[in-house]
């Protein structure tokens, strides 16, 4: 069994407290029963030598003492490794992607063991490779400082570190977005992570595995991070008062994070929001169908519980007949089962009866049902009282006027349902793809955006006209991740106010310019330009 103790200063801090973490698929066997194990071991009922390999590990409750120390500690070690080279800092990920592709197994295994479907975890794996490779490392280096040399003088403009910067990351994708830290050190800050008390686990495994060595490896201070698991009201407060904090990452809703990021500002700290996502994805009449179905059934990636899968399509009416029918083939073939199986995509569901509200008002609203709407057990078969999963939902909008006043179109809906909104017919397509891309721009939120077709024009003016995200493709995977591109961030309620595509090593520094003369014999020249032969001072 895995056993963590808060991570603060390069030590483990002993608990008092600790939070057990039960293998996922125990979970969806016996749940009652496995409930009662973790509750038993937490409240000190059962001894962790007493129980079989169903309890994977546990991790200490950090309190508020705790909390500051992590806050202090990370302060002293920010002021040593914001100085080290760019080149060192660089060294860091170039390290962390290498221990990353070692460990790939372990750290799917471990996702998928917390409850993650195994394609899903090696989705997420698949991002930490894809974030940072060398292509991203070398754009990124080149963002961070640039130089020339001009008139005697050496001119850099160049990002320097906030300082210390606190990241609560989502409980739905702990580990992968956990791990984004590594890109907030690389900027040369000090890191604080909070382990979600939910699913603490992944988090504190992968950062002392990976993050911890690789800071190690390169000479940097091991106070420059910090791990603990704590209650997220309590220490969100408490981050938000301290005066050392410069930056908090925030991961989660929408309302809440827009009003969270007003917070911090008022506190003086910056806050970098990573909010709801609600991605349109365009379907041409030219499009590859099956590509396209293919991309669209991305939608019900872990049950449809990460921000960035497809959560609107848009079809032209021309092929919204066939388009359907391939995607409900997909969608019908989709079945739940235990995390471990090979196949595994579907998450567990708790917001059913939010499921079952939005998917009857769409109906009510006018639009039809054409796959799924039921309620699942872990086999596959219809339950209406205890199910756990959602079968894949295809509903179909007719009309883009009026489709955003269901909720099912208007707002990110996190659980398996997906809506195929078609354009009323009788357009010519120039007009047609006009009123789809303010229809794109339009949504209120703008994470991705995606289109499919074969038509070059179509694909200009598609890229010209769309303003709306932090990240578009075209003819490609929606959820795939790519080097150099940013995988997070966007637009309105994704990102909130300023909000844009997130590299974190960007977010968390800032632009800083500097000049050193090495051969100038007048400072005036750099006053009067040209006339400063004429000009005395």
């Amino acid at each position: 069994m895995l056993s963590y103790g808060s991570y603060i200063d390069g030590r483990e801090h002993p608990a008092q407290q600790w939070v057990y973490t039960v293998r996922a698929s125990a979970m969806l066997r016996d749940f009652f029963g496995s409930f009662r194990l973790k509750r038993g071991l937490e409240q000190g009922r059962i001894r962790p030598e007493d129980t079989g390999d169903e309890v994977i590990g546990r991790c200490a409750v950090a309190d508020r003492h705790d909390v500051e120390a992590a806050v202090r500690s990370a302060a002293r070690a920010a002021a040593e490794w914001s100085t080290a080279p760019l080149a060192t800092r660089m060294r860091l990920i170039e390290v962390f992607h290498d221990l990353v592709r070692e460990k790939h197994d372990e750290i799917v295994e471990l996702m998928i063991a917390e409850g993650h479907p195994r394609s899903l975890a090696r989705w997420e794996a698949a991002g930490m490779l894809a974030n940072t490779a060398a292509p991203t490392r070398e754009f990124l280096a080149g963002q961070l400082e640039h130089q020339v040399r001009t008139a005697g003088r050496e001119l850099t403009v160049r990002r320097v570190a906030d300082g210390v910067v606190c990241l609560n990351p989502p409980q739905n994708a702990t580990v992968a977005n956990a791990l984004l830290g590594v890109w907030v050190l690389a900027a040369g800050n000090a890191l604080v992570v909070r382990a979600p008390r939910s699913a603490p686990l992944g988090v504190m495994h992968v950062l002392r595995e990976l993050i911890a060595p690789a800071l190690e490896a390169v000479g940097a201070p091991a106070a420059a991070l910090s791990v603990l698991c704590s209650d997220a009201r309590a220490t969100l407060e408490q981050w938000l008062q301290d005066p050392l904090v410069d930056d908090i990452m925030y991961f989660g809703g929408s309302e809440q994070g827009v009003a969270f990021g007003a917070a911090c500002v008022a506190h003086g700290k910056k806050p970098v929001l990573e909010l709801a996502g609600n991605d349109i994805c365009v379907v041409w009449h030219d499009a590859d169908l099956d590509l396209a179905a293919e991309a669209l059934a991305e939608s019900f990636l872990g049950s449809g519980q990460i921000c960035m899968v497809p959560n609107c399509a848009v079809v032209h009416p021309r092929v919204a007949d066939a388009l359907l029918e391939k995607l409900c083939e997909r969608a019908r073939r989709i079945r739940p089962g235990f995390p471990e199986a090979a196949d595994a995509l579907l998450s567990p569901v708790l917001r059913t009866d939010t499921f079952f509200d939005v998917l009857h008002q769409a109906l009510a609203g006018g639009a039809r049902l054409v796959a799924g709407g039921r309620r699942l057990d872990v086999d596959g078969e219809q339950d209406d009282t205890g199910g756990l999963f959602l079968e894949p939902t295809v509903v179909r909008v007719d009309g883009l006027k009026g489709a955003r006043d269901l909720d099912a179109v208007r707002h990110e809906t996190f659980f398996p349902l997906l809506p195929v909104v078609v354009p009323e017919d009788g357009r010519d397509d120039d007009e047609l793809l006009a009123a789809v891309v303010a229809f794109v721009n339009g949504n209120e939120y703008g994470l991705r955006n995606s289109l499919w077709t074969s038509d070059d024009s179509v694909v200009d003016r598609w890229l010209a006209g769309v303003r709306n995200g932090g990240l578009l493709k075209v003819n490609d995977s929606h959820v795939g991740f790519l080097p150099v591109l940013p995988t997070h961030g966007g637009t309105g309620l994704t990102g909130g106010p300023g909000g844009e595509a997130n590299y974190p090593v960007l977010r968390t520094s800032h632009l800083q310019g500097v000049s050193v003369a090495r051969d100038v014999r007048r400072p005036s020249a750099a006053v009067f330009g040209d006339s400063a032969e004429e000009a005395t001072v």
